[in-house]
């Protein structure tokens, strides 16, 4: 009588955690790359945004000029520094906003997202891959909208060494913490399938609690402590103060810190809603 031969152990595909880096980015890469090329393809809009924000850039200058009225500086801010400010936040909105319109409820509304959950990577990823690629296609606008501003007076170099080294690290914050606003935004269509009022309502309190409208410095104290406790600040204020001097020294320490606060709290309720999210996954419209 002979032996059964003994069944053949199963093979456990690798692990994430033992795939190279090269191997994990390449999907998200493709994703960003994707969408970079999808807002360089719609030509006509790329160049209507691109000079709407040097008309943007020239309007609020001319702004500020009339409003100091030849007065060297207000509150202890000079008209260089207010300008330079303005034509910061003005950058760095083409630069950090997430996508115009969300793709995400339309994708859900489509019954697409569930083809997206077949995808190598997980949903949430291939959004901001998507959004990451999206906004590196406002980088040849910034190349272009930089020297205009340098032309017209409404730049200046970083206030210090200190500053023009922190400056990239809280630009890269402010994205970051930008794309995950939009990412939780997004991720309401999963129970409303339309996101295009809270959009709009989005866009005007993030504007304005970022600092990219009115300074928070100009802020009256109670409207300021409520913009100090929002994460919008980190978006847009805190890159643009922390490249003009108006936070210094420690203070820049604890200003990135506060992004990074925001980035690793922002990031696990991403993680909780989209937990949520994805057990509504529904297909609508084929």
């Amino acid at each position: 009588m002979t032996a059964a031969p003994a069944p053949t152990a199963m093979k456990t595909p690798p692990s994430s955690a033992r795939q190279p880096l090269g191997t994990l980015l390449r999907p998200h890469l493709a994703c960003a790359r994707m969408e970079f090329r999808a807002a360089l393809t719609y030509r006509t809009a790329y160049l209507s945004s691109f000079v709407m924000m040097l008309l943007q850039i020239w309007l609020l200058t001319v702004v500020w000029k009339a409003l100091y009225d030849g007065r060297a500086e207000v509150d202890g801010l000079g008209l260089t520094t207010m300008t330079a400010y303005a034509t910061l936040t003005t950058l760095q909105y083409q630069l950090v906003s997430p996508w115009r319109s969300s793709p995400i409820d339309q994708r859900v509304r489509e019954g697409k997202v569930a083809v997206d959950l077949l995808r190598p990577i997980g949903f949430p990823g291939q959004m901001l891959a998507g959004q990451l690629g999206w906004a590196s296609a406002a980088v040849p606008v910034l190349l272009v909208a930089l020297p205009f501003a340098l032309l017209i007076g409404a730049g200046q170099a970083p206030a210090s060494a200190a500053a023009g080294l922190a400056y990239p690290v809280a630009l890269l914050g402010a994205l970051l913490v930008n794309q995950l606003l939009g990412l939780l935004l997004g991720l309401v269509s999963f129970w409303t399938l339309e996101v295009s009022g809270a959009l709009m309502a989005y866009r005007f309190v993030a504007q304005f609690f970022s600092g990219a409208l009115v300074p928070l410095w100009f802020m009256p104290g109670p409207v300021r402590a409520a913009a100090e406790w929002l994460p919008f600040q980190a978006t847009a204020y805190t890159p643009a103060a922390v490249y003009l001097g108006q936070v210094e020294g420690p203070a820049i320490v604890a200003a990135l810190g506060v992004q990074l606060g925001w980035i690793a709290a922002l990031s696990a309720l991403a993680a909780y809603v989209w937990s949520r999210a994805r057990r509504r996954v529904m297909s609508q419209g084929g």
